[in-house]
């Protein structure tokens, strides 16, 4: 018997034996969901905060819950026969007319006891569905693979639809409705109303930093540049540790947990290794020095209290990956996995330079870093993340007399300054001042020397030079050099002013 005949009298089956299988759906789960929502519309406030319309699988199914969810929220009542006005009333369902099988689907409703075990059926073989279409892209694409298409995009590519529909329950993006959208905000204004300070992001530690920023926002790319020398890591951690050492964690209704204050940072250190970092962050919270930390030159009473906040550390969620020369999908790969196992709220990068791109070596360095700062803001928004990215300045500053940084002075500048939705500088006056002390102490021009050097002692700037959301200005800030840690002033009225 040749192919052909075998398959002809086997239609069902292909070569292996194995039958035509379909994709997996319950359309009289569907169906009762909609008879329940019908006839009680309690029923869609029991599956609305995780079902979807794109989950149905028959696409009436979906227009009808579309139609009862917009009716519902603005507050009228879905019934058969408020939502058959918006349905063809000539369509056919098998042998009944569209406006009979709403009747139909409301005579055989469920209880809404029913509901959300309903919901919930119909969510599981959405996403199985989903799963199924990304098995086989990846399968069709592995076998026909397009030449500029390396095996590891494919990789990273399937990684990220994975991971949106681990997250989210949809992986294919698109348009979202407007309804959508003006609920998130109000969502995100009421938690900014709950949250301690009241703000719309979260908090930074840094009360003057707040209030001109309004807390980091989600998924926004934070620049965060200076000069070698003007505290920037310090900064960074110092943010760090505040987010992570206030996170305060609170349940949701499908049993995972959210960021109620502070969050779950993850921190690429590409400079520094974790123990050095460690060592940064125990000295600016102890107030041992991180020199004397290294030398074991500390007290008795020191290293109590080293002991005592490495107990605490234990219990913060910072975690660290010191791994040098990453490259932005390797990051994204990483942040992916850290927000699956452990949550994450807050990504930090020290610092974009060290970072690498794609890999292709006919690029500059200048487009290499706008594939990073693209990759960057791509995956901040993918994990709805804000992301803090260290970056160096070019050395312009040191030509000129007026030390304090521009955009202009950022390196490989364009795409930095473009993709970024905050740039902030650090600025230590008093690092340029040191430097300019006359030799002789019986100078004429040393009492005015030290008269400017008193002034700025102990001080940093923030200069917020760009930001999508608020105004642009300088935050003054304390600066501890022997503990490198940020602290807002004593006194509040010297902190910020605007520009």
């Amino acid at each position: 018997m040749n192919d052909a005949v075998r398959k002809l009298a086997n239609p069902g089956r292909d070569d292996q034996g194995l039958h035509h299988r379909e994709a997996p759906s319950n359309i009289e789960a569907e169906q009762a969901l909609l008879g329940a929502i019908l006839v009680n519309n309690d029923a869609y406030y029991r599956v609305s905060d995780f079902l979807k319309p794109g989950h149905f699988q028959e696409p009436l199914h979906r227009r009808i819950f579309e139609l009862a969810g917009d009716t519902i929220r603005m507050g009228k009542i879905a019934t058969t026969i408020t939502l058959k006005t918006h349905l063809p009333s000539d369509g056919k369902v098998g042998d009944l007319t569209i406006p009979q099988y709403l009747a139909r689907l409301a005579a055989e409703a469920v209880t809404i006891i029913n509901a959300e075990d309903y919901g919930r059926a119909i969510y599981d073989l959405a996403l199985r569905r989903s799963l199924i279409t990304i098995g086989e892209d990846m399968v069709n694409i592995a076998y026909d693979a397009p030449l500029d298409m390396p095996p590891q995009a494919q990789i990273e590519d399937a990684e990220r639809r994975l991971f949106e529909l681990a997250e989210t329950g949809r992986y294919d993006g698109g348009f979202q409705s407007f309804n959508d959208a003006v609920a998130q905000a109000i969502d995100m204004a009421g938690a900014a109303f709950e949250r301690d300070g009241n703000l719309s992001g979260i908090s930074t530690g840094i009360h003057s930093l707040d209030s001109k920023m309004g807390g980091l926002q989600r998924s926004d790319l934070i620049v965060l540049a200076g000069r070698p020398g003007m505290g920037k890591t310090s900064l960074a951690t110092n943010i760090a540790w505040n987010i992570a050492h206030s996170y305060e964690a609170e349940v949701q209704p499908d049993g995972s947990f959210k960021a109620k204050n502070g969050g779950v940072v993850g921190f690429y250190s590409l400079e520094m290794s974790s123990e050095q970092l460690a060592t940064r962050v125990m000295s600016e919270q102890t107030e041992v020095s991180s020199s004397k930390i290294r030398r074991g030159d500390i007290s008795e009473a020191d290293f109590e209290k080293l002991v005592g906040f490495s107990q605490e550390m234990q219990k913060v969620p910072l975690y660290i990956d010191q791994t040098g020369g990453i490259s932005i999908a390797q990051l994204a790969a990483r942040a992916r996995r850290l927000k699956r196992q452990r949550g994450l709220d807050v990504l930090v990068v020290d610092y974009v330079q060290l970072m690498t791109g794609s890999g292709k070596s006919n690029e500059n360095r200048v487009q290499e870093i706008t594939q990073i700062t693209t990759g960057l803001k791509a995956l901040g928004k993918e994990l709805n993340v804000p992301i803090i990215a260290l970056s160096q300045l070019s050395r312009a500053v040191e030509s000129r007399e007026d030390k304090r940084p521009q955009l202009s002075d950022l390196r490989e500048s364009g795409s930095i300054e473009q993709d970024a939705d905050v740039v902030l500088f650090v600025f230590r006056e008093e690092y340029y001042v040191k430097n300019m002390e006359p030799r002789d102490e019986f100078d004429p021009k040393y009492d005015e020397w030290r008269m400017q050097f008193e002034k700025v002692k102990g001080t940093a700037d923030v200069i917020i030079a760009k930001q999508r959301h608020g105004p642009t200005g300088t935050v003054k800030l304390a600066f501890q050099s022997e503990f490198t840690r940020f602290t807002d002033l004593a006194d509040p009225s010297f902190t910020q002013y605007e520009h």
